[in-house]
């Protein structure tokens, strides 16, 4: 049986990326990052895409990397993990080369990579009841995704540090308030904030926007590539840990980890 495709594109003046794994909270493959890849080319081809919202399908934005991804880096050796999760990052971060701008739709939970996900598209906003935050640490893992550059560019580096050392979760309010969406506001008026920000969007010189676009991100790009070398290394070594392992084991029994430092 064919496996349904876990991203989804609708292509128009208005254009749409959806993560479409409801089922696993939209966690990330590399299927998925290669769905992205390809979305993103399409819609770059197309001259009347003016605006790309990123959504995600069911209950959450993004969970994160996929569990048992993660269990099965766990068997392979540094090298291969290291090199996996430079073309892991990169098809996701893919996002970032989109040529018009993107705003993440972020409904329900962004969580660890699915979080920097959204910190790669141009805008956010939020649902108030969503929960957002960089749980590495929490799950054994150094940041990745790009989280290390991202999350201190938009929310300020004592912010970004206490975030990444605790892996703290933060409402869509908390998240707004500390710069790492754009607004929040109730879950029942997000299609509505959407709506007027696109519209605000659409207002503008094309040309102009995507210009701008691109003279935002040329400082980000020039970092993002050292950052994502440096954040594989660091991840290959903790897929071998075994914290890593007790991190599967405890999601896996809906138990609290018990990390060891080991």
């Amino acid at each position: 049986m064919t496996e349904p495709d876990p991203v989804r594109v609708e292509v128009g003046r208005v254009a749409r990326i959806v993560l479409a794994r409801p089922e696993k909270q939209n966690a990330m493959t590399p299927d998925m990052g290669a769905g992205v890849a390809r979305a993103v080319s399409l819609l770059n081809a197309n001259d009347d895409v003016r605006v790309v919202l990123v959504e995600g399908e069911g209950k959450a934005f993004c969970a994160g990397g996929d569990f048992d991804l993660i269990r099965r880096n766990s068997e392979r050796t540094p090298e291969q993990n290291r090199l996996g999760m430079i073309d892991f990052y990169r098809s996701y971060l893919s996002i970032l080369r989109l040529r018009v701008p993107s705003i993440a739709v972020v409904h329900g939970a962004a969580v660890g990579a699915g979080l920097a996900f959204a910190l790669a598209c141009d805008l956010r906003l939020a649902a108030r009841e969503a929960k957002l935050g960089a749980n590495f640490v929490r799950v054994g893992l150094h940041p990745g995704m790009g989280c290390s550059v991202l999350l201190p560019r938009l929310v300020g580096p004592t912010v970004a540090a206490e975030l990444l050392l605790t892996g703290r979760l933060v409402s869509g309010d908390d998240a707004a308030a500390l710069g790492m969406v754009n607004r929040a506001v109730p879950r029942a008026e997000l299609a509505g904030a959407v709506e007027q920000l696109t519209g605000e969007l659409l207002a503008v010189a094309p040309v102009a926007a995507a210009q701008t676009k691109q003279t935002l991100l040329r400082p980000l790009l020039r970092e993002l590539d050292e950052a994502l070398a440096h954040e594989a290394a660091a991840q290959a070594v903790d897929f071998r840990t075994a914290d890593l392992r007790e991190a599967v084991a405890a999601f896996q029994s809906g138990r609290t980890p018990t990390f060891q430092g080991r």
